[in-house]
C-alpha cells in the first residue's frame, strides 16, 4: 500500500488507501467521462437533456428539440434561459421596498426595519410585485412539427424506437427515433461563447414536407416555481420579423420594457414565415433529407452571419474537451464498494450540469437555467453550494464570473445596511441582477449568506496569492466585514458580542423574533472577520479595531449536555421531534467551515452521531448530505462520510440526467450537485490541518481505491 503526501495537486494522481498501484498514472479522462454518457430509450419527463455554456442553456425532449413541452412541464421542463433574459411586469402601483417594511426589536433596545411578506391591501400587492419582479424569462420554445401520413401532428406517443444520447465529452445531444417507421436523427450543440444552438436534422420526412421547425415565444410568467412561460396573454407582448434575407431571419421580441432578438440561420433551401401571433415556422426545402439551422438569442440584433452548424459543432467539441482535460478529475473505477460506480456517475454528471447551469455572470438560481424557482431569482446563501466546488476542482475562473456581481450591487447592499442602522453592506438573500432584496418572512432574517464573499475571496487568494487579488477584492471583503462587526451586538452583562434577533438560522425552523446566537452563524462570523483581518495584514494595513474586538469577544457556540445547540437556549433541540428537521446546519461548523479551536471535536462528534441517529431525513435537502459527509470526514468518520453522501432518501436522488431531484415541486436542485462536488473533492484532496494522507475522507478499508488529479485542498 502506497500513500502519497498531498503536496502537488496539478500534475499527480493520488491513490486511495488499499490500492495496489505502483505509482501515479494519469487518469484516462475521456474514458472516465464517456462511460457516463446519458442514454434514453423512451420518453421520461424527468430525463430532459440540456446544452449550454453557463450564460445560456437550452433543454430538449426526446425529439432532440423542444417539441413536446406539455409532457415535460411537471418534470425537467424544456427551458431556454440566459443570464441576461429578465422581465418585469409593469409596476402600476409604484411599489417600493418601503411599502413592506416592518420594525423588529433587537438587542440593546434597538429596532430594525425588515422587508417582510404581507397578504392583503397595498402591502400585499407590493409584496407580490417585489417578489415576482424581475423574473427570469423563458426566451422561446424551438421544436419540430412532425406530421403523420394522415396530416395530423405527431404526439410524443408517435415517437418510437428512441435512442437519445448526451455525449458529455463533446457536449452533443444526438436523438434517433422513428415516426410511423420513418427515421429521424437530430444532432444538437450549444455554442460555448455565444448564447445559441445549432442542430442538424436528417430524415426522409423533410423531402416529404412533413417536418418543420416551430418557434413559439411566450410572455413572462410571475410564478414561484414553473417553466417560466405564459401563453395566455398574447396581447401583452410583440414578436415580429425585423430582418430577413435568403437564409437568415431575425425576430424582435418586446415584452413591456424588455427587448431581445432571435437570429435564425439555415443552410440550403428553406422558408421562414409567421403563422400567428408569436409563432413562426421554418420549412426546409424538399430537395434534401438533411437540414441545418443555427439560433442566436441576444439582447440586440447583430449584423453578419451566425456560426453555422459545423462551426458550432467544432466550438462545442473543442471547449468541452478542454473543460474535461483540465481542472480536477476523480476516478472510482478501481473501487470495489458497490456504491462507487453510482458516486462516480453523480460526480461526472454534476460537473457537466454545474458548468452549463451555474458558471455564469450572476449567482445561479437553484434550478439554474432550466426552469424558474422563486421567480428565477438567485438565493445568495446557496451561492456557496453552487460555487465553491469550482475552486476545489481547479476551475476557479468559473466562480470568478459570478464573484464580480457582488461589486456591481454594493451600492444597493450598502443602502440596505444603512436602512437598518448597520455599517458596510448587507447582502440580499433572494434577489435578481440589480441586487434588490425580495420581501420574505424567512429569507430577510437569514444572515449566513453574509460571509460568503469573504470565503470566496480567500479561495481566490489561495490560488492567486498576490497583491493584485487583494486589491481586486478588498472593497468587497472589507465592506462585508464592516457589516458583520456592526451586526454583532455587545452585552455588557456577559462581556460577549451576540448575533441577535430578529434572526433565522440556516436551519429555518426557528422564529426570527426569539432566536439568538445560532452556532453556524457564530462560527462563520468568526471565520469571516478573522479572514478579513488577515487581508488587512497582507495589504500592510493595521488591524481594524472593531473587527478585532468582535473576534475576541464573540459569544461561544451554544451547547448543553455535551451537544451543540442549533441556537442559544434551544435545549430541546434533540428531544423535540419538531426541532430535528430541516437543515442539520450544526454540522456545518465542522464541515463547511475550516477546523477551528472554537470547536470542541468531542462535542462535535457526539452532536454528529445524535443527528445521524435521530434526524427527520425527509425534511432535509440536497446539500445537507454533502455537508454531513464533510463533517464526518473532518471528524475521522470516513465510513459515515460515505453513508451520508449516499444516504438513501428521496432528496438525495440523482436522475438519469444527473439532476438532484427533491420533490414534485422542485424536480432539480443544483446546490445538491455543487455540494456533492465540494464534498468529494474535500474527501479526496483533504483540508487544512487535516491528515497528510491520500484520500483522507474515504474509508481505509481496501474498497475505496480512489484516484484523482488536479484538485485543491479545502480550507
Amino acid at each position: 500500500m502506497i500513500k502519497y503526501l498531498l503536496i502537488a495537486t496539478f500534475s499527480f494522481s493520488l491513490f486511495g488507501c488499499g490500492g495496489s498501484q505502483q505509482g501515479p498514472a494519469a487518469i484516462d479522462r475521456q474514458a472516465l467521462v464517456s462511460r457516463h454518457k446519458v442514454i434514453l430509450t423512451q420518453p421520461d419527463s424527468l430525463g430532459a437533456l440540456s446544452v449550454g455554456n453557463g450564460e445560456f442553456a437550452f433543454t430538449v425532449d426526446v425529439s432532440g428539440l423542444q417539441s413536446f413541452p406539455d409532457y415535460y412541464e411537471n418534470g425537467i421542463s424544456l427551458g431556454t434561459q440566459s443570464q441576461w433574459g429578465w422581465h418585469s411586469a409593469p409596476n402600476e402601483g409604484n411599489y417600493v421596498t418601503a411599502d413592506v417594511l416592518e420594525e423588529f426589536e433587537t438587542c440593546n433596545d434597538k429596532k430594525i426595519p425588515v422587508a417582510v411578506q404581507h397578504r392583503d391591501g397595498r402591502k400585499g400587492a407590493a409584496t407580490h410585485w417585489l417578489r415576482a419582479n424581475p423574473h427570469r424569462l423563458h426566451l422561446g420554445l424551438i421544436g419540430l412539427e412532425l406530421l403523420l401520413e394522415n396530416g395530423e401532428e405527431a404526439t410524443i406517443e408517435d415517437i418510437q424506437n428512441i435512442h437519445q444520447e448526451l455525449d458529455l465529452w463533446t457536449g452533443t445531444v444526438t436523438s434517433r427515433y422513428e415516426v410511423e417507421g420513418v427515421p429521424v436523427e437530430v444532432e444538437l450543440y450549444g455554442h460555448q461563447e455565444q448564447d445559441g444552438i445549432s442542430f442538424r436534422v436528417q430524415s426522409p420526412l423533410i423531402a416529404e414536407g412533413r417536418l418543420k421547425v416551430k418557434f413559439r415565444f411566450p410572455y413572462g410568467k410571475e410564478c414561484h416555481v414553473c417553466p417560466g412561460y405564459d401563453w395566455e396573454h398574447s396581447e401583452k407582448h410583440d414578436s415580429r420579423i425585423i430582418g430577413q434575407t435568403g437564409r437568415q431571419a431575425w425576430v424582435q421580441r418586446t415584452l413591456d420594457s424588455t427587448n431581445y432578438a432571435v437570429g435564425i440561420q439555415w443552410k440550403d433551401d428553406g422558408v421562414f414565415s409567421a403563422a400567428k401571433a408569436h409563432q413562426f415556422y421554418l420549412a426546409p426545402g424538399k430537395k434534401t433529407d438533411r437540414f441545418e439551422c443555427t439560433l442566436l438569442f441576444t439582447p440586440e440584433m447583430q449584423e453578419g452571419a451566425l456560426p453555422d452548424f459545423e462551426a458550432t459543432r467544432q466550438n462545442s467539441r473543442e471547449h468541452w474537451e478542454s473543460f474535461w482535460s483540465t481542472g480536477g478529475a476523480i476516478d472510482f473505477s478501481a473501487c470495489t464498494d458497490p456504491r462507487a460506480a453510482e458516486l462516480e456517475r453523480r460526480v461526472v454528471l454534476s460537473q457537466y450540469l454545474t458548468k452549463i447551469q451555474c458558471a455564469g455572470s450572476y449567482p445561479p438560481q437553484e434550478t439554474g437555467l432550466t426552469f424558474n424557482s422563486w421567480y428565477g431569482k438567485f438565493h445568495l446563501e446557496m451561492h456557496w453550494w453552487h460555487g465553491v466546488h469550482f475552486a476545489l476542482w481547479n476551475r476557479i475562473g468559473l466562480l470568478e464570473k459570478s464573484m464580480g456581481w457582488y461589486g456591481q450591487v454594493m451600492d444597493e447592499a450598502r443602502r440596505t445596511a444603512q436602512r437598518q442602522g448597520f455599517e458596510g453592506v448587507r447582502w440580499p438573500k433572494m434577489t435578481g441582477p440589480g441586487g434588490r432584496s425580495s420581501p420574505s418572512s424567512v429569507g430577510e432574517f437569514l444572515a449566513w449568506q453574509q460571509p460568503h464573499p469573504i470565503y470566496f475571496a480567500e479561495l481566490f487568494y489561495r490560488q492567486r496569492p498576490n497583491t493584485e487579488t487583494l486589491e481586486q477584492l478588498k472593497d468587497i471583503v472589507f465592506a462585508t466585514a464592516d457589516f458583520m462587526a456592526s451586526f454583532a451586538q455587545y452585552n455588557a452583562a456577559d462581556g460577549y458580542y451576540h448575533l441577535c434577533h430578529p434572526l433565522i438560522p440556516a436551519q429555518e425552523i426557528f422564529p426570527a423574533a426569539e432566536t439568538d446566537d445560532p452556532p453556524f452563524e457564530l462560527a462563520y462570523w468568526h471565520f469571516g472577520l478573522s479572514t478579513a483581518q488577515e487581508w488587512r495584514r497582507r495589504l500592510g494595513l493595521p488591524p481594524n479595531e472593531k473587527w478585532g474586538e468582535v473576534i475576541d469577544k464573540l459569544a461561544p457556540l451554544p451547547e448543553a449536555k455535551g451537544l451543540y445547540l442549533p441556537a442559544a437556549g434551544a435545549l430541546d433541540a434533540y428531544t423535540d421531534d419538531d426541532n430535528r428537521r430541516d437543515h442539520p446546519i450544526v454540522t456545518g461548523i465542522f464541515g463547511v467551515l475550516p477546523n477551528s479551536s472554537r470547536v470542541d471535536t468531542a462535542i462535535m462528534g457526539t452532536t454528529f452521531r445524535e443527528i445521524m441517529s435521530k434526524w427527520d431525513w425527509p425534511s432535509t435537502w440536497g446539500w445537507d448530505y454533502p455537508m454531513l459527509a464533510m463533517c464526518a470526514a473532518r471528524l475521522g468518520y470516513q465510513e459515515a462520510a460515505i453513508d451520508a453522501l449516499l444516504l438513501e432518501v428521496q432528496k438525495n436522488t440523482y436522475l438519469v440526467n444527473g439532476h438532484n431531484y427533491q420533490d414534485k415541486r422542485l424536480r432539480l436542485y443544483l446546490p445538491g450537485n455543487g455540494g456533492l462536488l465540494t464534498a468529494v473533492a474535500m474527501m479526496a484532496a483533504g483540508w487544512d490541518n487535516g491528515p497528510q494522507t491520500a484520500n483522507p475522507g474515504f474509508p481505509d478499508n481496501g474498497r475505496w481505491k480512489v484516484r484523482w488529479e488536479g484538485l485543491e485542498r479545502m480550507p
